[in-house]
């Protein structure tokens, strides 16, 4: 090998040596501080597009799992008041045979009738009262006002910007709403419910200008926001008197849809569907039932029968879909650990492997340096043969 002075081609090549150890160093390094295999798109394209699609349907199926829990959760609620329900109903079969019996006189049956409307009432009040995260599940779970149908829109002149209903019974409901008493009156053929607004309204009996009012039947369980001038969305202002004969249809609803699988498809939701419960609604029709007479009282033992029965069937629909939302969460589950195991394969740092790299990266390493600083000594060799 000549001897030279201005190019070192043996400290060249082991430079090129030594950055080669360093970059392997660097990666060895890197993938055990992180734990990864895959840390960048350059250390495996096709696995990092594998990984990707990987991890985004494990985020949607770890959702689908906390979905279909609360699904649980929302459904066992339901069913626990259906449960009281249940027993209120069976004590309401017990004074209705207790009356249907002639021993007692109509007097005694006062005293029975006072209990069975106690009873009845506590039942509509379990149904408006059971809710979750602000939904009323026993008046009729997924109720929706019809816009189509409904004359008191957010477009109206009168200044509303919103309908917004919790719990409220389907139905046909319309406003009284007379100029100059600074009152409003709602309801549905079945319930009514007037709210005072004098203390809110201007001078002008509106609302005054760049704000808004709620006026919340709660009852009913519908609010209006009703804006004045000035005010997004509202297209007018309201003045005392502006909402009479006005009306809102609400619809019944299909019940709930709850999402557990990962993809925008049929397969992947569960539909439910709770009835009205109401004691007074069209399921249970407990509103001609009576004790006050024996006649009356023996009617009453059909009528309560009739609800038991619509109580227990709407439970075992409740219990029936909880059972599938456990399988629903089962499966996912073993889905979950299948997939993630998968993609660990492809972005999981093997590190017993990357360890033996390491150590071998740092031995070569330092090998290509003590190397180096030979090379750079060999040039001096010429200034022996200048002496």
């Amino acid at each position: 090998m000549p001897l030279r002075v201005n190019n070192n081609i043996a400290a060249i090549n082991s430079r090129r040596q030594l950055n080669i150890n360093n970059r392997d160093l660097g990666m060895r390094l890197e993938r055990l501080s992180s734990g990864l295999r895959v840390n960048r798109a350059a250390d495996d394209a096709a696995g990092l597009s594998v990984r990707e699609g990987m991890r985004a349907e494990l985020a949607g199926l770890r959702v689908n799992v906390l979905n279909s829990e609360q699904a649980t959760n929302l459904i066992q609620t339901a069913e626990g008041s259906l449960n009281e329900t249940n027993a209120i109903l069976i004590r309401m079969r017990e004074l209705a045979t207790q009356s249907s019996n002639s021993t007692l006189t109509d007097s005694n049956r006062e005293a029975v009738q006072s209990e069975f409307t106690q009873l009845t009432a506590e039942i509509d009040r379990i149904a408006q009262a059971t809710t979750y995260n602000n939904q009323t599940l026993l008046t009729g779970y997924g109720n929706t006002v019809d816009t189509a149908s409904t004359t008191l829109t957010a477009s109206d002149t009168s200044g509303v910007t919103g309908v917004k209903i919790s719990g409220a019974q389907s139905g046909t409901y319309t406003f009284a709403d007379t100029n100059g008493d600074d009152e409003i009156t709602l309801g549905n053929g079945v319930v009514t419910q007037t709210i005072s607004i004098g203390t809110i309204l201007d001078s002008n009996s509106g609302v005054a200008t760049g704000t808004q009012m709620v006026a919340n039947f709660d009852r009913l369980g519908v609010q209006v926001t009703l804006a004045g001038d000035g005010v997004a969305n509202a297209t007018g202002s309201y003045v005392d008197g502006d909402l009479d004969a006005q009306t809102i249809v609400i619809n019944a609803g299909t019940g709930g849809s709850f999402q557990v699988g990962p993809r925008d498809a049929a397969f992947n939701r569960i539909e439910v569907s709770i009835e009205d419960m109401t004691a007074t609604g069209n399921t249970l029709n407990l509103s001609p039932a009576s004790v006050s007479t024996i006649t009356d009282s023996r009617a009453a033992i059909t009528f309560i029968d009739h609800a038991i029965t619509e109580v227990a069937s709407q439970r075992g629909d409740l219990g029936a879909v909880t059972n599938r939302l456990n399988f629903a969460i089962a499966y996912t589950e073993n889905e979950i650990e299948n997939i993630q195991a998968s993609e660990a394969s492809i972005s999981d740092a093997d590190i017993a492997a990357e360890v033996s790299s390491l150590t071998r990266a740092q031995i070569l390493s330092q090998a290509a340096t003590s190397m180096l600083s030979q090379a750079n000594v060999l040039p001096q060799n010429a200034l022996s043969l200048l002496q």
